[in-house]
């Protein structure tokens, strides 16, 4: 049986750095709505939270902005998810943390459909349990409600799970779950917004994760064993 605490990672930001393929489909979508189209780097902030709602602050209000999903995830589909990549040193640190004793998991505000093709495209597949997403609809698209559900699937005892994550929803979602979270400053969240929202550690490179959990890790059997 699991006896490490489970890791649910997010994607976007801290497996995978989507920039490409997110900034360049937002754009897509305005510019099919003849709206003024932000620059790449300008676009950074949509990165992690929920699509739809950065659309509405994109396009001043609600209105279009289910349009906007639609034709965001027409390039996305078939483009988009492709222009990523892996963060360094992930696969590797992703292969110390698998081991029988834990479990692992995906938790990502993106739809489940393409963060599964996404993790299967870059062969992370094989260390995780399952990939838990939102449905293409915007159900579990925040992330506390999500968690709920990975939690409720899997059966495992939130206080004894870590959310990994680089923005404060990944934070605040586990926080609401009564989950601890880590929050990583490579991605694209501030250092002070994941402290704002309560990370537990910080960590600035993928090995740090391993440094964090290792040491957590063996301090908790030094603790049992005494």
């Amino acid at each position: 049986m699991p006896t490490e605490t489970t890791l649910f990672f997010d994607l976007d930001g801290t497996l995978t750095d989507p920039k490409p393929g997110i900034t360049a489909s937002i754009q897509y979508a305005l510019r099919k709505l003849d709206r003024e189209v932000p620059s790449q780097d300008e676009l950074v902030w949509c990165i992690g939270p929920p699509l739809r709602a950065s659309f509405v602050t994109l396009l001043d209000g609600d209105e279009l902005a289910d349009r906007a999903v639609a034709l965001y995830r027409e390039r996305f589909g078939d483009v988009g998810l492709f222009e990523n990549s892996v963060y360094p040193d992930i696969a590797d640190v992703l292969a110390l943390l698998t081991q029988p004793s834990r479990r692992m998991f995906v938790a990502t505000s993106k739809p489940h459909v393409f963060a599964k093709r996404i993790i299967d495209h870059f062969g992370l597949a094989g260390h995780f349990e399952h990939v838990f997403g939102s449905e293409l609809d915007g159900t579990r698209v925040h992330k506390a409600d999500l968690l709920a559900f990975a939690l409720e699937q899997t059966g495992v005892d939130a206080s004894r799970a870590l959310m990994i994550g680089d923005r404060s929803h990944d934070v605040n979602g586990a926080k609401t779950n009564g989950m601890d979270a880590i929050g990583v400053t490579y991605g694209y969240g501030s250092r002070e917004e994941l402290i704002t929202a309560g990370a537990r550690h910080l960590c600035a490179s993928p090995r740090a994760i391993w440094d964090v959990i290792h040491s957590e890790a063996t301090a908790a059997r030094a603790v049992n064993l005494s």
